[in-house]
């Protein structure tokens, strides 16, 4: 009976831990699942923007790639799901065979102590063995060992009925288990047909492009020629500011000179500003990696060189990241600082440069701009508005500077 009792306890502990380790990791799956899902209905929204024109496009091509990962991300975590409901099903059989083989054990001995009892009745009664004892003490240890049998017998009995409901509810839980592994199944046969509907969208896509050579280089040359008046004043501004941090700098060594001797106020305060400008540059490289997003979308175009994505043996080069968003898209500051340039490029849109510190950091391919040079700003400024070309494609290139140079952006945002 002693050894039923501990074979309870086992699988209670068992059931009771395996249910709560299999729902955290379901819980952190489908959390991931869904957020997936929302990035699928922003891309989904990009790429229907993008196929509204009859032109084909790169953007198209950029916003289908896209999509594609996402998918096969998705197509991943269903499969997990799957996994660990095939790892979930095999340990609840195996806790379903414990608890099968405890109802029979516990089954066993109950059936052992009627069996006993019975016969034990079958020769002497139990009066005549109370009365029977030789002395009041042993009849008062006959009455004692009566009522712990009955009582055993009572709790063997309640022991099995135990048993017996954790075996039920651990084959309904299985059961239900086995159903939405059905309809996760479903679901995978059904994602991956829209998988393979999507690469063969995109391999007709590519086809197109290809046959449209003339017109992508045409589109490239016109690219290279807007990026590069973009790259001229980007480094005319970085080259204007350096040249006044290093004048500044000169006035302010021997302003600080001065600053000991008289301490005249003005004075103070400009050497304030210097070390308030120093102190800027510092914040901003401490939050590498946890700035965010300029705007909401996706990297269409990495940083540095690269190979262009239909035309064969043309490297292209990005002092940025290009991040494809929906149309009207709102692009905000990532830190604080001051607006150095706003400026119209042609074949990109309006470009603001804004410095922070001897950190720069370029927004451009914008309308509606809402900012002026020389003004202030704070982290999450609205800057203004995605512009969208005549392809329908919203991109928004974003640049970072550390004096001249340029930096990956992506290893600057947050992930």
């Amino acid at each position: 009976m002693i050894a039923g009792k501990h074979t309870l306890l086992i699988s209670i502990a068992i059931f009771g831990s395996a249910f709560c380790f299999a729902q955290k990791s379901k819980t952190q799956l489908q959390r991931e699942k869904q957020e997936n899902l929302r990035k699928i209905q922003e891309t989904e929204k990009i790429l229907t923007e993008t196929t509204t024109e009859k032109k084909t496009s790169i953007g198209e091509l950029s916003a289908l790639n896209r999509r594609i990962e996402q998918q096969e991300v998705l197509m991943l975590s269903i499969k997990s799901e799957i996994e660990l409901l095939d790892f979930d099903i095999d340990e609840d059989n195996q806790i379903i065979n414990t608890l099968e083989d405890d109802v029979d054990k516990l089954k066993d001995e109950y059936s052992s102590m009627i069996f006993a009892a019975q016969k034990a009745s079958g020769k002497i009664d139990k009066l005549t063995f109370l009365f029977s004892a030789s002395s009041f003490d042993q009849l008062l240890m006959r009455l004692k060992y009566m009522e712990q049998y009955g009582k055993a017998r009572q709790e063997q009995a309640e022991a099995i009925a135990k048993v017996q409901q954790i075996l039920t509810e651990q084959v309904r839980v299985t059961e239900l288990k086995r159903n939405e592994k059905k309809e996760l199944l479903s679901e995978e046969e059904k994602e991956n047909n829209q998988l393979e509907g999507l690469k063969k969208k995109k391999k007709g896509l590519v086809n197109s492009l290809v046959k449209e050579e003339k017109r992508l280089k045409r589109d490239l040359t016109e690219t290279k020629k807007a990026v590069q008046e973009l790259e001229n004043l980007i480094a005319k501004i970085i080259k204007e500011e350096m040249e006044r941090a290093a004048a500044e700098a000169k006035r302010l060594k021997e302003l600080k000179a001065k600053a000991k001797a008289s301490k005249k106020a003005e004075e103070v305060k400009e050497e304030e500003d210097a070390d308030a400008s120093i102190a800027l540059s510092a914040s901003f490289e401490e939050n590498k990696s946890k700035f965010p997003w300029p705007a909401n979308g996706f990297i269409s175009q990495r940083f540095g060189r690269q190979m262009h994505p239909v035309l064969k043996g043309i490297e292209i080069n990005n002092d940025g990241i290009n991040i494809q968003t929906k149309q009207g898209e709102t692009v905000k500051t990532i830190f604080g600082g001051e607006v150095k340039r706003v400026a119209l490029i042609g074949g990109i849109g309006t470009a603001v440069i804004i410095s922070h510190g001897e950190f720069f950091t370029v927004y451009a391919g914008l309308k509606e701009v809402t900012v002026k040079t020389g003004q202030k700003v704070t982290p999450n400024t609205e800057l203004g508005k995605v512009i969208a070309t005549h392809e329908g494609i919203s991109e928004l290139r974003f640049q970072i500077f550390k004096s001249t140079t340029p930096l990956d952006p992506q290893k600057w945002l947050r992930n």
